[in-house]
């Protein structure tokens, strides 16, 4: 569902049909659920070694990130940097900022669209340095369950934020040209302004975790907990219909990270349809969506280029299945190249 969503969303930046103008609106929010799923199921891990009175070990951690992150991504930072003619636009953001992960930050998308989705995983990224130093230095001071209010804390702190930029440097340029590309570089890029849907995340993972007959309260009621979450992407769906605004832009995004975590509860409750569903095909596209998500912009823009030259049209039906068709086959061929060898690696080194 998340990368189904930003797909259709991206599909919007290059010539499409024109359904998919309003079908691929709300597509935006695909990354709010990669943020809720991550939240989750990274957090799971650590809390359960916390519960079982495990050492939670930094080193291990990121050996784990690392082999599962950085080569699929090198190798396609690579090949923006060495090879013009994947990129979707001309310009790219300095190196170091992809290196270093901090590309979302000061993203101006005027001069920088090229390769610009990294800014998400640049989030994640931060998350899994963040996450682990913070979980040991609660486990050090004895927090227990008072940790919560520092999620809660932290939920404040996204609402804080986002108010103070969007008065502070949104709002003053609101009839200029300018306003689009400070709105993305102040509120939707920013760590600060994003918080919410991995701290959604985390909050499920600590509450089954750490409350247990809250959790079987909670659990027994999937199904309710699915027409929940549907009933909450309505609102979130009206409040963002202007993602821009106001409204949206301080009180929809938590609210669109509610309504995924609500959903991803609900699909690890076992009452829940969800959780008795399965299917070989969505797994497989699980497993290949990280790859889908790093080519998918490069892929559509040379899909587009050369199938132009055979006549086909640009905004076409046709075409977008073939765009589709080419950003899964090049996913295939990352993750067969690079993903799978390096998961391998780190299976063998971590035992």
């Amino acid at each position: 569902m998340a990368i189904a969503l930003v797909l259709l969303f991206h599909y919007r930046l290059f010539e499409h049909p024109d359904w998919v103008v309003p079908a691929g609106r709300f597509g935006w929010t695909g990354v709010d659920l990669f943020f809720v799923l991550s939240g989750y199921l990274i957090s799971s891990q650590l809390f359960l070694k916390i519960a079982k009175g495990q050492t939670i070990s930094f080193k291990d951690f990121f050996i784990r990130r690392f082999f599962r992150i950085i080569p699929a991504y090198a190798m396609v930072l690579a090949i923006y940097f060495c090879i013009p003619y994947f990129r979707e636009w001309e310009a790219l953001p300095p190196l170091w900022k992809y290196l270093t992960f901090t590309q979302n930050l000061g993203l101006d998308i005027r001069g920088n669209r090229t390769f610009s989705h990294a800014w998400s995983l640049c989030i994640e990224e931060q998350f899994y340095l963040v996450l682990p130093l913070t979980l040991i230095a609660l486990v050090h001071l004895k927090v227990g369950r008072k940790g919560a209010l520092l999620l809660a804390s932290l939920f404040v702190f996204g609402f804080a934020a986002r108010l103070y930029c969007w008065q502070r440097f949104v709002a003053p340029v609101a009839d200029t040209d300018a306003f689009t590309a400070q709105w993305y570089k102040w509120i939707y890029y920013p760590t600060w302004g994003r918080l919410d849907g991995i701290l959604c995340g985390v909050t499920i993972a600590a509450l089954f975790q750490f409350f247990p007959e809250a959790m079987l309260r909670i659990s027994k009621h999937g199904n309710k907990l699915v027409l929940l979450s549907l009933m909450l992407l309505s609102g979130a769906y009206w409040l963002c219909l202007d993602s821009h605004s106001w409204p949206a832009s301080i009180f929809g995004f938590p609210l669109v990270s509610a309504e995924y975590g609500v959903m991803v509860a609900a699909a690890i409750s076992p009452s829940c349809f969800l959780y008795k569903f399965r299917s070989v095909v969505t797994e497989k596209v699980a497993a290949w969506s990280f790859a889908i998500y790093l080519v998918h912009k490069g892929m559509i823009h040379i899909v587009q280029v050369e199938f132009v030259k055979s006549g086909l049209a640009a905004d076409g039906n046709l075409m977008l299945l073939f765009c589709i068709a080419g950003s899964v086959a090049g996913a295939l061929l990352l993750h067969f190249t690079i993903e799978q060898p390096f998961m391998k690696l780190r299976k063998k080194i971590t035992g």
